[in-house]
This record gives C-alpha cells, structure tokens and sequence, in this order.
C-alpha cells in the first residue's frame, strides 16, 4: 500500500496540508492540487486512506482521533457545500462546484469498502444527500446519516451539519454472514442490526435538529449569557467534560465581541483582522473546514456499530 492519498485543488490548502504532515500531525502520504475532476482510478490504486476535498485535513484527523486502523481502508470527502448553503445562491446542481459526480465516479470505478462524508443541514443540503444515498445505494452500498451540531460534542458554537458513511454491501455480508449448516447467512437481517447510527435522515427534524423520540434524554437547560463582572466564572465551566469531550475546549480565552456577547477562542489567537498575513486564504480554509471531534464520534459510532477494532 501506498499510504494516503490527499486531494484538494486549493494551493494554500495544500501546502497547509503539506505542513501539517511535515510536523506529524497527519498521516504521510501524497498531496494532489489536481481537480478531482482530473484524477482516474488509475491514480489512486495502491493507497490505504484517500481523502478528496481535503482541505487542512479535518477528515484523516478525525479517523485519528476515533482510532481508525491505519491498516483498514477507507475514502472521505466532503463535497463542496456552496452550492447547497443558505449563505450562497443555492445555485444546486446547476452549480460548477457541484462535485458529487466526479466523487461518485471514482467511488463507482474503485469500490473502496467504506466511504464518510458531510454535507449542511440546509433543505438543499438535505435534498442532496438523498441523491447521494440513492446513488451509492444504486451501486451495493448501505448508507447511513445523522444530523450532528458541534456543541454536541462540547465546542462552543453550533456548526450543524450532515454526517453520512457509506459500506459495500461485500463488506457487510462478510462481516455479518455466519456459516450455519453449511451456508453462509445473507444480508436480510441486516436492517434489524444497523442500529441507531443507521436512522434515515428524513426521520430527523425538519429544523436540523434531531427528531424526537422515546428514548431522547432531557435535555440540559439552556445557559444564560453572563452578565458584565461574571465572564472568568463562566469561562471556568468546564462543559466539554459534561458532553464527553473533556479538555478540548476547557482552555480558552474569553473575547467581547461586537454584539455585546462574550465568547471563547484559542488562548492566544488573534482574530482574522485586517494586516493578519494570509488572512482571505485562512479564512477561507477555516470556513470550510469540518470539526474533527464531531467527525470522530461519528466514525467511532460506525466502528462500534461495524465491530472495527481499534488498534
């Protein structure tokens, strides 16, 4: 195997990418700034993880961070989101940077077993992924989505987004069929094992958020702001260690913003402002990036679900 495959046409992404690789903070493996709209199924055989829209290298930090087998193949790629955003112009399919065929031809031309991928919760962002699960479904995978926030994991906004993963059906049988008097068990049971990661999106929310159900548990109540003289108490709260992400976001420093409110950043990093070096391109890279730690308790979800152990 040749180790990762990274894809991303944005230079300054890709030497981001380069530099996070350079310092171990990513797997090594090759940076192509081709458009994916370039590269055959010829350019990605041999290699382990292939990672398409890569960006600064949310994807393969998250499979880190689940324990994702470094030896067990997998593709990500989370398709340009413009097109589909509330904050564009809802070009759709009509959009040039509308990728999913391009992505779904090199699924189609390589099988990679498993496949992740996001998208935004906005009506359009939900109408695409029902595209793309009929298309991988077309092609033997089972599919599965949820609609996960940010805060869910402990950070301190919302960032609510579509989460979805894709297994060939050869994977799925292998892994479930049982020799039993001699024949090999189908995959008819499968939908009674996929459990709760496997939920249809149109079962969640119309507003993005979770539907309901009898299992949900009570929510916690909402916080208030706090009020002038109180923001060192609220910075203490340590809320990531309540929702299971202990630590990340403990250490922060506290920001007044504009609107009056007060929120939590990077201890010791500067907001975007004007005479920043390379501002626009990491502005740019930051805004289309994905959460990690969100990422990683979604694979670590399908792991568990798939019986994939950690190294």
């Amino acid at each position: 195997m040749r180790g990762v495959y990274y894809n991303e046409l944005d230079p300054y992404c890709c030497q981001w990418l380069r530099n996070l690789i350079a310092a171990g903070h990513l797997p090594d493996g090759e940076v192509d700034e081709r458009s994916i709209r370039e590269v055959s199924a010829t350019d990605l055989r041999g290699f382990t993880a292939c990672h398409f829209f890569a960006g600064i290298g949310g994807w393969p930090l998250a499979l880190r961070l689940a324990g994702w087998p470094d030896d067990q193949q997998v593709w990500t790629g989370s398709c340009p989101c413009q097109p589909f955003s509330c904050a564009g112009k809802r070009g759709g399919t009509s959009d040039e940077r509308h990728l999913w065929p391009e992505f779904h031809r090199l699924i189609g031309e390589c099988a990679p077993p498993v496949v992740f991928g996001e998208q935004v919760t906005s009506k359009d962002g939900r109408e695409w992924l029902a595209g793309v699960r009929a298309d991988l479904e077309a092609m033997g995978y089972g599919v599965g989505a949820a609609d996960l926030c940010a805060a869910g994991a402990g950070a301190p906004h919302i960032r609510q987004r579509l989460w979805w993963v894709a297994e060939s059906e050869s994977v799925r049988c292998g892994r479930r069929g049982v020799h039993n008097g001699g024949g090999a068990q189908g995959c008819g049971d499968e939908e009674a094992e996929r459990g709760e990661l496997w939920e249809p999106v149109e079962a969640l929310g119309v507003d993005g958020r979770l539907g309901e159900s009898d299992r949900m548990q009570p929510q916690q109540p909402a916080r208030e702001r706090p009020r002038p003289g109180e923001e060192e108490g609220w910075g203490a709260c340590s809320e990531p260690a309540r929702s299971g992400a202990a630590g990340f976001w403990s250490a922060h420093s506290l920001i007044p913003c504009l609107d009056g409110k007060t929120r939590r950043t990077q201890p010791g990093l500067f907001p975007l402002a004007l005479g920043i070096p390379a501002r626009v391109g990491k502005l740019r890279a930051y805004g289309n990036a994905i959460v990690p730690q969100v990422a990683a308790q979604f694979i670590g979800a399908f792991m568990e679900a798939s019986c994939i152990t950690r190294p």
